[in-house]
């Protein structure tokens, strides 16, 4: 316990990531982001959970390494698991069914070796899903932290939806607008949620795409708020304790 109190959180405006002082043996979590809503969480043990993997030319065809995958709901820059290194290899957890045109949220409530995951039924605007169908919010805990991804959540949640994803750590929001919750929205969803450690804002327009919101609107005025400017990677100590929850915002690129 005392080793992980003495390790500190060091994030500079332009950090290339996270710095930590701590023992050799501290379990960390590590958090890898590839543009949209494309993540790669590494457990301790080294278990890869991806996350909406896409294959965008304008972020570079991006590719990792994955044993679990969890895919959000079923357009294009969300659900390329061919992309991946070994997909062939890989679990695939689908969180919509789909027949023909017809979508229906797929109840996912199980384990993949310690980690425990579960969906939880969102629509993707604002209109019961008549514009842009439905999406599953995925609520996966690992290492012993609760991580909440939206996909591509479009509006605010309702009181059931707030208590079946529970308490987090770490939030993985969009905040693009368009097609999404815009910042504003997606701050109101922040305090709803309330994470303990960290927000990372997702699906947003930048100098990769710029047909998004960029994330101006959801960080104006907050003072929690660090860049990676040069990584794409976020490391989390395994009992991190913050006073106050973290905006990070990351570089989907780990060498641009």
């Amino acid at each position: 316990m005392l080793l992980r109190l003495l390790a500190v959180l060091v994030i500079g405006l332009t950090a290339s990531a996270p710095v930590f002082a701590q023992a050799k043996d501290d379990k960390v979590l590590t958090i890898r982001w590839f543009g949209q809503s494309f993540f790669q969480v590494e457990a301790s043990d080294k278990t890869l959970i991806v996350v909406d993997p896409h294959s965008m030319i304008e972020y570079n065809r991006p590719t990792c390494k994955a044993d679990l995958v969890l895919i959000t709901h079923e357009h294009d820059d969300h659900n390329q698991p061919d992309a991946l290194t070994d997909s062939r290899e890989a679990k695939i957890i689908r969180g919509l069914t789909v027949k023909g045109k017809r979508q229906e949220w797929a109840k996912i409530d199980e384990k993949f070796k310690d980690i425990k995951i579960r969906s939880v039924p969102s629509f993707h605007d604002a209109e019961d899903g008549l514009k842009r169908g439905k999406n599953s919010i995925f609520v996966f805990e690992v290492d012993g932290l609760k991580i909440a991804h939206l996909g591509d959540l479009g509006h605010s949640l309702e009181a059931e939806q707030i208590k079946a994803i529970g308490g987090i750590d770490i939030l993985m929001i969009p905040v693009g607008g368009i097609y999404t919750i815009n910042g504003e929205k997606a701050r109101e969803v922040v305090d709803q949620l309330k994470p303990r450690l960290y927000v990372l804002p997702m699906h947003y327009g930048n100098r990769a795409v710029d047909t998004l919101q960029d994330p101006s609107e959801f960080i104006e005025g907050q003072k929690n708020v660090r860049t990676l400017e040069k990584s794409n990677t976020l490391i989390v100590p395994i009992g991190l304790k913050l006073d106050k929850p973290t905006i990070v915002l990351m570089n989907w690129s780990s060498d641009s």
